[in-house]
Order: C-alpha cells, then sequence, then structure tokens
C-alpha cells in the first residue's frame, strides 16, 4: 500500500511561490543581463582622463573588466549602477531560492544562458528541453520533487529561428570564456551538434530540431551550426511557454515545451529507448511526477491533450501504462485518468 512518503511532489508554500514569480517578472523586463558576478564599478585615471570600468568575474577564478564610460557620463553611469544593483538584488534572491529548495543550475548553464538571452536567441524561438525543462517546470508549478543533476544543457531550434540577422551558435558559447569546443560528429563525417567543456563531467550544450529519423546532422543557417534530429520534436516545440532558469546567481527568461505535451513526448522516449534502461526510467518518473502535479493542483485533463498526440508516439506511450500505474501508486486520481486515457 502506497504511503504519503510515496508521493512524487510536495507542494511549495504561497509565500515562496511569490518570491520566485517576482524575481521572474522583474527578469523578463530587465533587457540585457550582466554575465558573471555583478562586479563592482572602479574609476581609473593616469592619463588625465578618468574612466569607468566593471570589474567583475565572468568565470570562477578569472578577473575581467568592462569599460562603462568616461568620467563625467552621468547617464551611462547611473545605468551602469543600476544594472550592477539589479544582479546584486537578482543574485541575493536566486541564492535564497536556492535554500527554498528550487531548482538551480551551476554556473557554467547560467553563463551560457545569459549570453543566448544578450543574443536574442532565446527569444527568437530557441527552447530549453531535456532534464533542465523538467527542473524549471518544478519551479513553475510550484512543488517540491526530487531530480537528478544533469551535465547538459538541451536547446531545440524550431524550423524557423525570427532572428534578424544570423548568429554563431559556437561564438555565443564561446563568449562565456569557459573553454567550449565542438564535440565530433558521429559517425565522423558528420557536422557537429554539440559543444563540451573538457573532462568526463564537463558540461554539454546539444542543439537538437524535429526530424523523423533519430540522430541526423541538419543545418541550422541562422545559427551557423548543426542540429541533431529527434522524432516529434515539432509536436513538443508547438505552444512553448515562458519560464525562467535558474543557475548560478542568474535568472534568465526561457521558453519551455508546454508541460503537457512534455509529459506525453517523455512517455514516448522512456518507451523508445529499449538499450538504455536508467535513462528510459527517468524520463518516466519526470512524466509521471509532473502529470501528477498537472492532474492533482492544475485540474488538467490528460484525454484533452492525448487527442493531440501524433498517432506513431501514442503506439509507445501507451506500452508505458504498466509502469506508469506502478509509479503512481500514491497518485490515484493521475493514475486513473492514464488508465482511462491509454487503456
Amino acid at each position: 500500500m502506497a504511503t504519503p512518503s510515496d508521493r512524487r511532489y510536495r507542494p511549495k508554500e504561497l509565500a515562496y511561490r511569490t518570491q520566485y514569480a517576482e524575481l521572474k517578472e522583474r527578469v523578463e523586463s530587465a533587457g540585457m543581463l550582466l554575465p558573471g558576478t555583478p562586479g563592482t564599478l572602479i574609476k581609473r585615471e593616469g592619463t588625465g582622463y578618468g574612466y569607468w570600468y566593471r570589474v567583475y568575474y565572468p568565470v570562477p577564478g578569472k578577473k575581467a573588466e568592462q569599460f562603462v564610460c568616461k568620467d563625467g557620463d552621468t547617464g551611462a553611469l547611473d545605468d551602469a549602477r543600476g544594472q550592477v544593483e539589479f544582479t546584486q538584488w537578482a543574485a541575493t534572491q536566486v541564492k535564497t531560492l536556492r535554500k527554498l529548495e528550487f531548482q538551480v543550475a551551476d554556473k557554467g548553464v547560467a553563463s551560457v544562458m545569459v549570453e543566448l538571452h544578450n543574443k536574442q536567441v532565446l527569444d527568437a524561438g530557441l527552447t530549453l528541453v531535456g532534464t533542465l525543462a523538467y527542473m524549471y517546470w518544478l519551479n513553475e508549478l510550484g512543488v517540491n520533487a526530487v531530480s537528478a543533476r544533469t551535465q547538459d544543457i538541451d536547446l531545440a531550434a524550431r524550423q524557423h529561428l525570427k532572428l534578424g540577422a544570423p548568429e554563431s551558435f559556437l561564438e555565443i558559447v564561446q563568449a562565456t570564456q569557459l573553454g567550449f569546443v565542438p564535440v565530433p560528429g558521429m559517425p565522423s563525417k558528420e557536422p557537429s551538434t554539440s559543444v563540451k567543456l573538457q573532462g568526463a563531467d564537463g558540461l554539454r550544450v546539444d542543439l537538437l530540431t524535429h526530424g523523423a529519423k533519430l540522430g541526423r546532422s541538419v543545418p541550422v543557417p541562422q545559427l551557423m551550426w548543426h542540429a541533431q534530429t529527434m522524432p516529434f520534436y515539432a509536436y513538443l516545440l508547438e505552444q512553448p511557454q515562458k519560464a525562467a532558469v535558474l543557475a548560478g546567481g542568474h535568472c534568465v527568461p526561457v521558453m519551455l515545451p508546454s508541460a503537457l505535451r512534455f509529459v506525453w513526448h517523455k512517455l514516448y522516449s522512456s518507451a523508445a529507448r529499449r538499450s538504455f534502461p536508467e535513462k528510459a526510467e527517468k524520463d518516466l518518473v519526470q512524466a509521471a511526477t509532473l502529470a501528477a502535479v498537472l492532474v492533482e493542483l492544475q485540474d488538467e485533463d490528460l484525454s484533452d491533450s492525448f487527442g493531440e498526440v501524433p498517432a506513431d508516439m501514442k503506439k509507445l506511450v501507451r506500452a508505458r501504462l504498466p509502469a506508469l500505474r506502478r509509479a503512481l501508486a500514491a497518485h490515484p486520481q493521475t493514475r486513473e485518468q492514464f488508465v482511462g486515457t491509454l487503456g
């Protein structure tokens, strides 16, 4: 018999959810975000003129200076002070939210997402998917749940990004100064679709897109890069929703797949990954957890959204019903919805 400890999530207190919502709202209207630590403003003299610089750490242990303005340009200096103060405030909020058990990724993730945000690539239609998307849906829905740490940032590009001019994906991630290098394509003749930091556990950034067959490398001209094809990503990426990335000391606006589409695609992935049982189990648990939150706290009807799932996806999703029954032993309302929808 299931016990309360078997439940897959725990709602956060309203005050905590409100604090997160305020941070997200203020960041959405902040415009450009300062990379690295907030830093301090320092005036340098010595040539007969004074100049203001922002001194900060773009990555741990590496100090950098960014020119702000000439001494006497009060408007530019006031703007810079405002940006530094806002960044300090946001970093304090993220630190507090981490203590309140919100999902917060590391500084490497923050560096990448800030650069993508500042180049307006995220606004153009690049969507965060994978385990990070699951983590941030937990924040959006205001619940605590177990989430495995990941060393991947999975970004999905739709067929057309709304960019005024092409941006180099490789140059954007290398602007973090973290040392990203392209990952050789597989097979070796295929163009790279990923970049990675050195070391077995180094952060990896993958660019994905829709394709009928898994693992093909296709060009994304607007990012001067290639993406790996993933089945049914056209379905997954339709109707994305605004959210936020909490990482390091940053909060970054981002787009996530629709939560319900994410659930169905995760169930499909868990059935398709026959050769990777650990990943298949992770996908199923993520889908079951989000589904329980959506049904029990958001009053979602799973049968309504299942009607939009492509027919070939449905075949594999239905095969996961026995595993879903076991995973949702402590969530009879959600389990019954799955049985009624998939049975």
